[in-house]
């Protein structure tokens, strides 16, 4: 299946929330950042601040795999005009993807015009830029109804304040994998909520991210049909389906 080329790496966690110093944070995005080489994973995920090391260390190695980061992470609350200076930051620093965490408490709310903006605002952005837009719309938040319908009103944003293709280049997304649930529920990607996103979202493409650490889900996943998983057991995944292909050839 080769499913190194469905992962996006992540590693999205500051000092302060590992319990760990800046340097050994920044340690940690270049093990990532190796491991993506080695791998050849589709995407690496990280904050904005570590883009330029984490672009050096691709181009050394001639690798092919894209850089990722994260905007109004991770509560989505931040303006839309705060949004547009951070992505814009984000793509000066050399981002190719930028994945937007949109402001799910003002869509509850029933503050539409303001998700309508952002959402418009912020793909215009990145798609003038030649960038890829993925719309965090944190299913863990959100009733299996309100998932339904936001996952339609990107769909249909975008389809008609952009060509085609823009469907090519924007995602809905599943979740952050930093929303506390109550009682340890899912705050990420299930087999419940993504045929959700996938039936309201296509054409756009959908990710699945939080939740997803072995082979077994990723296929399942990717079966369900999205694009592209969200993941900080990249590693773990390729390395079970090397051993799967292998046992299938006994």
């Amino acid at each position: 299946m080769e499913i190194h080329q469905f992962l996006d790496a992540t590693y999205l966690k500051t000092a302060i929330q590992g319990g760990i110093s800046e340097e050994k944070n920044l340690e940690n995005v270049v093990e990532l950042t190796q491991e993506a080489i080695q791998y050849q994973y589709k995407l690496v995920m990280i904050r904005a601040e570590y883009i330029p090391v984490v672009r050096d260390l691709l181009n050394q190695s001639n690798s092919k795999t894209l850089i990722g980061t994260v905007i109004g992470f991770h509560d989505g609350r931040a303006t839309v005009s705060e949004k547009l200076k951070e992505a814009q930051k984000a793509i000066d620093l050399g981002a190719d993807e930028l994945d937007f965490v949109l402001n799910y408490t003002a869509f509850k709310n029933g503050n539409l015009a303001l998700i309508d903006e952002e959402i418009i605002q912020c793909t215009k952005l990145s798609l003038g830029n030649m960038k890829v837009a993925k719309w965090i719309i944190e299913t863990a938040a959100l009733t299996n109804e309100e998932i339904v319908v936001i996952s339609q009103r990107i769909k249909e944003l975008v389809l008609a304040h952009f060509k085609q293709d823009a469907a090519q280049r924007v995602f809905v997304k599943s979740s952050t994998g930093f929303y506390c649930t109550e009682n340890n529920e899912p705050n990420g990607a299930t087999l419940e909520n993504i045929p959700l996103i996938v039936g309201n979202a296509k054409p756009l493409q959908v990710k699945a991210a939080g939740g997803v650490r072995d082979y077994q889900m990723a296929e399942k996943m990717i079966a369900l049909g999205v694009d592209r998983i969200g993941t900080s057991s990249a590693k773990q995944i390729c390395t079970q389906e090397n051993t799967t292909t292998k046992n299938n050839l006994y």
